[in-house]
């Protein structure tokens, strides 16, 4: 019988669709991550205990005190195990998918019900949706959305509606047909028979099937994980392939703990929405007795003003504890879990937070991960085997792809047994000793390049093909079973390569190929998704000079292993250690070798307000204090908060205090709890100024004389600032300025309108203050102050938590002898500027490097 091309059509279907068919495709994508994100967003910002509580009056108010007791300390074991963050992810996945499929599968199931031609139709689609392998759907998910949640979320959906959809239909369709002939019978629109007779009657059905949608949901959730959904599913997905027992049952208890609240919660929700299931409540109450205490719910008015105040309690500390240090371009980064791959992989991420970036690390197997780099999703990866290992992958994506360069030659792709098995030396040796090694190879991953050299050609060439089985499954669970097999000294045949630390750790004879059938040995390839090095020419430059030699490499291996999952960047740390000097080497620049300062590791917390100087001054520190060893972070508030934040200590310093007027009433307020750890800068003013272009308007009374060339109006800054302050209370009463009418906004908007003005030749007149770049971009007048309202002049300080100079004396040290001249002042700002919002790191890094010494004058260290 000829053989029907089923796969073809399917795979030409996938690419028209996604040739032709983009745009939309990218449109669903963006939606899902927005929506995504921002469901991720609101559980993710409260602090884990909040949130918890928040879960725990829900199943108070659905279930009694019990299930409250128990969601607490079920998602209090998640936070202890550290999987929280994982939890709220896949939580964040579950109810986008969800809340989609509820939406599209109860309307098709109505539909159903009412149409037998409807439902004739939908039965057999729903049957290939849920008889589908589950993770078959990954694969036109990666094609059609990339890598990452989408993918993920497309797939739940498709996976999990159809027990929606005929549960719905069910349930309409028992409801008894007299209730439905009688509504009729009296006149009653078929609309309201559908929502006030059938949907009533048919919610615990629909419920049922929307507990199997939310299940069905959590259980491909965690199959998505494979394809870098994160979350839970990421976890067990790390636990398989590095079989590690620890993480694989942490993150399978998570999973459990999650899914049984879920299901509790949402088999509760029925008995409060449905008439019937409120019926069935009130007996199974009755039936208590004296234990009715147990089952008593908060009315939904008390429920919610107890979430309502948890919610508000986790906002409040959300914005006091908010870290806003978002700065350093991002570059993703893909690995297949062989050990080569992660060691590189995790030492590079660590070679790149400390230049700056931010980079994101995520395991996959090979096909999804060159699919996912050829679409763009991922920038990078170490562990290319070319030309033979993934030749198959590099000839299908080439075009998309960037070769960065061979940071490692002379691999090898061989069959390994131990050294006890006498008289196995090659390829050849292993023909007739089946079964001896049980008719087996034990194999690493299905997708890998040697897996598909082995079976296709290797196993051929020397006719072991009838007489050996691949054994398919995952480097880790290979390297598992050849430990078990060498500690019972049985034997056993593996795939290995070379480099790798097993021949360092175990007595194991390499097979040899005398026919070379599987190829001449790999070098190990950087690739780059297409335009990569354009959009990131230096860390280009730095891979493409990458190289490790087979002692450093295995070394890193072995450091990385003995930390163990989950600890990978510990484990490149140790191994820098070893090798100093490396990270200059490796990724060199300008200012890279500093020496670690004596407070070296301490992680001082540094407020900022949005001004000019207070960012360039932060980021400035910043960038010394990481140099010197420091762990700084840094926080973004308004003036008000930060000044209060020092006072309780969650700030430990700021550099932008502006004493003894502008900043007055905070330094009145609470001086008993903050230090002064030192003037920066001296000799600054506050003013108000005007384009040079505006004639006749020199001082503040000139510009009461044209108010109305100004259209009555100054343009401020943010409304808490000690200038804004002073300008309502002193300023304007003094000079008859009352009238004007101050916009509060912020530095940037001030900045912004003054652009705007500016460039049509407009009148402005805004509130500013010397020193400020401004000046140098644009000719402005500072308007003359002869009352003398503004006060004296203000010198910029360091401000610091009263504890400060005990708890980082060498950092307070610094700051007590620090100056800045104004060209230093306005060259740093502009650099910062010129750089752009949000790489501020970067117009640091240019103005030290523009300023030689810089860094030992400003943190010297003996």
């Amino acid at each position: 019988m000829p053989r029907i091309p089923v796969g073809s059509w399917v795979s030409d279907a996938v690419d028209w669709l996604r040739d032709n068919l983009s745009a939309l495709f990218d449109l669903v994508t963006h939606v899902l991550n927005v929506l995504y994100g921002a469901i991720h967003t609101v559980l993710a910002a409260p602090a884990p205990l909040i949130l918890v509580g928040i879960l725990a009056v829900i199943a108070w108010w659905l279930r009694g005190l019990p299930a409250a007791l128990f969601t607490f300390l079920g998602f209090a074991l998640i936070i202890s195990i550290e999987q929280w963050d994982n939890t709220v992810s896949s939580l964040a996945l579950v109810l986008v998918a969800c809340l989609i499929t509820i939406a599209v599968a109860i309307p098709l199931g109505i539909l159903a019900a009412r149409s037998r031609t409807v439902g004739g139709l939908l039965r057999p689609v729903l049957d290939l949706m849920q008889t589908m392998p589950a993770m078959v759907y990954l694969i036109p998910g990666i094609l059609f959305f990339g890598l990452g949640v989408v993918p993920g979320i497309v797939s739940t959906i498709v996976f999990s509606m159809p027990p929606a959809v005929r549960m719905t239909e069910l349930g309409i369709r028992q409801v008894d047909e007299e209730l439905v002939e009688a509504a009729e019978a009296f006149g009653t629109h078929p609309r309201r028979t559908l929502f006030r007779v059938q949907l009533p009657l048919a919610l615990p059905t629909i419920m049922a099937g929307i507990n199997q949608v939310i299940m069905l949901a959590l259980s491909m959730v965690v199959i998505a994980g494979m394809v870098g959904g994160g979350g839970l599913g990421g976890a067990v997905y790390n636990g398989i392939s590095s079989v590690d027992v620890a993480l694989g049952s942490e993150a399978g208890l998570a999973v459990v703990i999650l899914a049984m609240y879920l299901d509790r919660m949402t088999g509760a929700l029925n008995q409060r929405v449905s008439p019937l299931g409120r019926r069935a409540l009130a007996k199974a109450q009755a039936a208590l007795g004296g234990w009715k205490f147990l089952q008593w719910k908060p009315a939904t008015s008390l429920a919610m003003a107890g979430v309502i105040v948890l919610a508000l309690l986790a906002g409040g500390l959300s914005f006091l504890g908010k870290d806003s240090d978002g700065t350093g371009r991002p570059v993703s980064l893909g690995y297949v879990n062989w050990d080569e791959g992660k060691a590189t992989t995790y030492l590079w991420k660590e070679i790149l937070e400390q230049r700056g970036y931010k980079p994101k690390v995520q395991a996959l197997e090979a096909g999804p991960l060159f699919a996912g780099q050829a679409r763009g999703d991922i920038d990078v990866q170490t562990n290319a085997w070319l030309p033979t290992t993934h030749a198959a992958y590099w000839k299908k994506y080439q075009d998309k792809l960037e070769d960065l360069g061979t940071w490692y030659d002379k691999t090898s792709l061989e069959i390994a047994v131990p050294s006890y098995m006498k008289g196995i030396k090659s390829l050849d040796d292993l023909k007739g000793k089946g079964g001896e090694f049980g008719g087996k190879v034990t194999g690493i991953e299905p997708g890998a390049g040697e897996m598909k050299i082995l079976k296709d050609k290797v196993l051929k060439d020397y006719g072991l093909g009838g007489e050996y089985k691949v054994q398919e499954s995952s480097t880790s669970a290979m390297l598992t079973e050849l430990d078990r097999a060498l500690h019972a000294k049985k034997p056993i045949a593996v795939t290995l390569w070379s480099p790798h630390w097993a021949y360092n750790k175990y007595d194991l004879t390499k097979l040899k190929d005398p026919k070379g059938s599987f190829g001449s040995g790999d070098g190990l390839h950087m690739l780059g998704r297409k335009g990569f090095a354009k959009d990131e020419p230096q860390v280009a430059a730095w891979m493409k000079k990458f190289h490790l030699d087979e002692k450093q490499l295995t070394s890193l291996e072995g450091d990385v292993k003995t930390a163990g999952v989950g600890h990978e960047q510990e484990g490149v740390r140790t191994w820098l250690k070893k090798h100093p000097g490396l990270v200059n080497k490796l990724a060199p620049s300008a200012h890279a070798t500093y020496a670690k300062g004596k407070d070296a590791g301490k992680a001082p917390n540094i407020g900022y307000p949005a001004w000019d100087e207070g960012i360039a001054t932060t980021y400035l520190w910043k960038s010394i204090l990481e140099k010197r060893g420091y762990q700084p972070n840094i926080r973004n508030l308004e003036v008000g908060p930060m000044w209060t934040g020092l006072s309780t200590g969650q700030i430990d310093v700021e550099t932008d205090g502006w004493l003894p007027v502008a900043q007055k009433q905070y330094w009145d307020k609470y001086k008993k709890d903050v230090v002064d750890a030192g003037a920066w800068y001296d000799k600054t003013s506050l003013e108000i100024a005007v384009p040079s272009y505006v004639k006749g308007v020199k001082t503040l009374d000139d510009l009461r004389e044209h108010k109305d060339e100004f259209k009555g109006k100054i343009i401020g800054i943010e409304p808490g600032t000690g200038e804004m302050k002073r300008l309502h209370d002193v300023v304007q009463p003094a000079y008859g300025l009352k009238d004007f009418q101050v916009t509060e906004a912020g530095t940037s908007a001030m900045l912004t309108e003054l652009e705007r003005v500016y460039a049509k030749k407009e009148p402005i007149a805004v509130v500013l203050w010397s020193p400020h770049w401004a000046y140098s971009k644009y000719d402005l007048t500072k308007l003359k102050d002869p009352k003398g309202t503004w006060g004296a002049n203000n010198q910029i300080k360091s401000i610091g938590n009263k504890s400060f100079p005990k708890k980082f004396p060498e950092f307070a040290g610094w700051l007590k002898n620090w100056k800045m001249t104004p060209d230093q002042l306005g060259s740093l700002e502009q650099d910062i500027q010129d750089a752009g919002k949000g790489h501020e790191n970067e117009g640091v890094e240019k103005w030290i490097a523009d300023h030689p010494g810089i860094v030992d004058k400003m943190a010297p260290v003996k």
